[in-house]
């Protein structure tokens, strides 16, 4: 199977820069085992659905992953480099993978400050244009100064029409998320299940069940090779 037989248009006009208020009251396509197809809402899930039946979810937290920063001069001739870094995947308490902009620009032994008393040194810069960042604090203090100094890190295809905001630190994190915040992207498909729905959803005798996957820089990969068999997705980590 070749990557050109998934390409098609999509006007920039049928994506949506804010999720539905509510948002189980976004559409919802119902496939009947005959072919037959319904217009819903996500609201309607329960109806559906038979006591008995489980629902598994993804009880990741999202990490305000998406900094701004500066690099700066490396010489007295030299300019500050405004930097854009999204995080990707942890490598220990105080270290993290990262792509950035203008990662050409940036190389090992570079300091980007984010803000007073919070930066990162460069330490690789991988084949893939991903980099490796030490930061100054480690551990609960990192995730302080990433909650204080960063945003969510919104999908790109809306992250280039709108800057992220305080509004997103609720819309996109799932109703039922755990205390981890490890995760650099939402798993989107939650984001429809408000309180009341979970609330219904349980009146209606369906079970929930949990698992942790942490999204990573996999999701923000495009496939590389023409041919799907080709590719070799990137790994994830899961509780």
């Amino acid at each position: 199977m070749n990557l050109d037989a998934f390409q098609f248009d999509l006007p920039e006009r049928l994506i949506a820069l804010r999720p539905a208020d509510p948002q189980d009251s976004a559409r919802l396509l119902v496939v009947h085992g005959d072919g037959r197809l319904e217009d819903a809402h996500v609201r309607d899930l329960p109806r559906y659905l038979a006591p008995g039946d489980v629902l598994v979810f993804n009880d990741t937290r999202v990490l305000p992953a998406a900094l701004k920063g500066v690099r700066p001069a490396r010489d007295a001739v030299g300019a500050d480099v405004a930097c854009d870094v999204n995080l990707v995947e942890r490598v220990d308490d105080h270290t993290w993978q990262a792509l950035a902009r203008p990662g050409k620009r940036l190389k090992p032994g570079d300091t980007i400050r984010f803000a007073e008393g919070f930066h990162a040194v460069i330490t690789q810069r991988f084949e893939g244009g991903e980099i490796e960042l030490a930061f100054s604090q480690s551990g609960a203090a990192l995730e302080r100064a990433l909650d204080a100094h960063g945003a969510m890190p919104l999908p790109p295809y809306i992250a280039r029409r709108r800057p992220a905001d305080a509004a997103d630190r609720d819309t996109y994190q799932t109703a039922f998320a755990g205390e981890d915040a490890a995760s650099v992207a939402a798993p989107t498909a939650g984001l429809h299940f408000t309180p009341r729905l979970l609330s219904e959803l349980d009146a209606a005798g369906l079970r929930r069940e949990t698992v942790r996957l942490h999204v990573g820089l996999g999701t923000f990969k495009p496939l590389e090779e023409a041919q799907i068999e080709a590719n070799r997705l990137h790994a994830e980590w899961r509780r």
